[in-house]
């Protein structure tokens, strides 16, 4: 059994002197070897740190001994310090880059004016007691659009967004209006971003707003495979995917020759560097490690590669 873990969290919480906090966090993590990525602003800390598993304990028992960090529920997975390629601490306008830190609402229980969290069990009861109702559930992807290409919730929404900030544009769109009168419950990785998301779309009138509590990660440890999530988990992290269960199925596809593939890596063009699902015999090669519009070798560079 590994010896090392990774600890995922946040807290939404005000934090008058976030400047503190960092070099508080910083010192914990220096001191007990950890490596990750903390991000800290007035509203409260989001973080994933590895490292022995000790040295996280120790690190998370510290971390909630401060008061707005007491009631932080920690998802735990597999991984270690050497997971991430060095220890980050910031402080940023916002914890989650939605590009609306003027709407959010920040007391001492959390978010407010949020969705309601539902446990994975609860939402189970949810989809069963609304399941021919002509009002089912709609499941909400908080995340961006690549992620869900190698997992998601059965029938999700998924939202046309390369980052974060999208969401504002994709809701004031009114592309998903005809859904505001419908039992929407909104996931992401850890929970992080629904906190976020879901007390947008209340602002924007859905009347009816749930959040997955946990997160997929929450949801995976729960029902595995064996429930309403299919595929694998994209995780920010060098270990890029995980998966559930042996029972996972493989819903992404490589982009040049459509192979199944949960592996995303970085188109080998220099000016695209676009992270791509390629299977691994494309992604053997610099010349088919490409994507396949706008990022073809040159002639030059295939016939060199051809002769090698």
């Amino acid at each position: 059994m590994s010896t090392n873990r990774i600890a995922l969290y946040y807290a939404f919480a005000p934090l008058p002197d976030p400047e503190a906090i960092r070099l508080w966090q910083r010192t914990l993590c220096e001191k007990w070897g950890l490596r990750g990525r903390i991000l800290i602003s007035k509203d409260g800390i989001n973080g994933t740190v590895g490292g022995e598993v000790g040295a996280v304990k120790q690190y998370v028992k510290t971390t909630r001994e401060h008061p707005a960090f007491r009631g932080m529920d920690i998802k735990w997975s597999d991984g270690g310090a050497e997971d991430f390629p060095r220890l980050s601490v910031r402080v940023r306008e916002e914890i989650v880059s939605f590009g609306a830190p003027g709407e959010l609402r920040v007391d001492g229980n959390g978010v407010v004016g949020g969705g309601t969290h539902l446990a994975p069990e609860q939402v189970h009861q949810l989809v069963d007691a609304r399941r021919g109702s002509g009002r089912e559930v709609v499941f909400f992807d908080g995340r961006n659009a690549f992620e869900a290409q190698i997992g998601r919730f059965k029938g999700a929404v998924v939202p046309d967004v390369r980052t974060t900030a999208d969401f504002v544009r994709e809701l004031d769109s009114g592309r998903y209006d005809d859904l505001k009168d419908s039992p929407i419950v909104t996931y992401c990785t850890g929970g992080i971003r629904c906190e976020v998301l879901s007390s947008l779309m209340v602002n924007r009138g859905f009347r009816e707003v749930y959040q997955l509590d946990g997160g997929i990660i929450r949801y995976g440890e729960t029902y595995r495979d064996g429930g309403l999530w299919e595929g694998s988990l994209y995780v920010f992290d060098k270990r890029m995917h995980l998966e559930f269960s042996d029972d996972a199925v493989t819903l992404g596809s490589c982009v040049r020759c459509h192979a199944p593939t949960s592996t995303f890596e970085n188109c080998s063009n220099s000016v695209c560097r676009n992270l791509t699902l390629f299977c691994d015999r494309c992604a053997g090669d610099p010349v088919t490690l490409r994507c396949p519009q706008g990022c073809e070798p040159d002639e030059a560079e295939a016939t060199i590669a051809g002769a090698a």
